[in-house]
């Protein structure tokens, strides 16, 4: 059992969604999508034509932080509130944004593909959880 799971299941407040399965893997796939983008922002860096990654390295370090938030957010508070539906809203946007622009560059940059791919995986997890707490 992951710790995340075994620490929403023995929370004092108990559980805080109709489907805890569904807060687990936002909460993964949010931490995962903010250390990738973290990493491909570094990874643009380092490329030799990094003048044309600007963008990108913009829009992975805003994706990096909003996703950490997010899901600093989902593992301390209830996600039932308005709060949370537009937290997970901004991080569905920024998954998206970044998504979009890391597929532009996934045939030349690897970093981009996986980058692409965690930001659509993160994008997909806050979509189901914010549709549970309609």
């Amino acid at each position: 059992m992951a710790l995340i799971t075994e620490m929403l299941e023995n929370h004092p407040a108990g559980a805080r969604t109709s489907d805890p399965r569904l807060l687990t893997e936002c909460l993964r796939t949010c931490g995962e999508c903010a250390q990738v983008c973290n990493a491909c922002a570094d990874a643009c860096l380092a490329e030799e034509m990094v003048a044309d990654l600007v963008s990108c390295i913009r829009i992975d370090l805003d994706c990096a932080e909003i996703c950490a938030t997010t899901s600093a957010v989902l593992s301390r508070t209830s996600t039932t509130g308005p709060a949370t539906a537009s937290l997970l809203h901004a991080c569905l946007a920024a998954c998206a944004a970044c998504a979009e622009e890391c597929q532009q560059h996934a045939s030349v940059h690897q970093h981009c593909r996986i980058c692409a791919e965690a930001c659509r995986r993160c994008l997909n997890a806050c979509e189901k959880l914010l549709a549970s707490l309609s």
